[in-house]
């Protein structure tokens, strides 16, 4: 039987283990359990972040869109994993797209609630922000790697010296 309560979830979960309950439980009054089946669309670049989302079970891939090219793979995430930090950021639009490539079970944070509660306790505002600083560091290197692994082909240097120094 799988466990619902997002309180235990979010306790169990590596990214908010180390919160005190207390904090748990707010961010717990935010949750809801989602379910998204493998090839469906859970964020759009430029659509509204209400939302990020807790991986328990699954994978996701984190894309940008590239003008004659498609989408493009720039990092992926798995159960453990926190997806989503443009709610924390205004004007609060996804920057990725985000597409199950399994099926994918997540808690579903409301960003809009999770800000409120954020305001109204900064210091949980904080933690919560010390915490995401992580997320996007790890995005931001996710994703210079898989640039440096698509434009990363070394530079042409001078052509090589023929005997004696002469050239073509």
């Amino acid at each position: 039987m799988r466990r619902t309560d997002i309180h235990a979830l979010l306790g169990e979960h590596p990214f908010f283990a180390p919160l005190e309950p207390g904090d748990r439980d707010l961010i717990a009054g935010c949750g809801t359990n989602v379910v998204f089946p493998a090839g469906s669309v859970i964020a759009r670049e430029g659509d509204a972040a209400d939302r990020f989302y807790v991986l328990r079970d699954g994978r996701v891939a984190i894309e940008v869109h590239a003008p004659g090219r498609g989408p493009l793979v720039v990092a992926t995430a798995d159960a453990g994993d926190v997806v989503g930090w443009s709610w924390l950021v205004p004007p609060h639009r996804w920057r990725f797209d985000v597409r199950a490539v399994t099926d994918v079970h997540a808690v579903a944070l409301d960003g809009a609630c999770l800000r409120a509660k954020c305001d109204e306790d900064p210091a949980l505002g904080y933690r919560l922000l010390r915490r995401f600083s992580g997320v996007v560091a790890d995005r931001l290197e996710a994703t210079r790697i898989r640039l440096l692994d698509l434009y990363g082909a070394p530079a042409p240097g001078p052509a090589p010296a023929t005997p004696g120094g002469a050239r073509g």
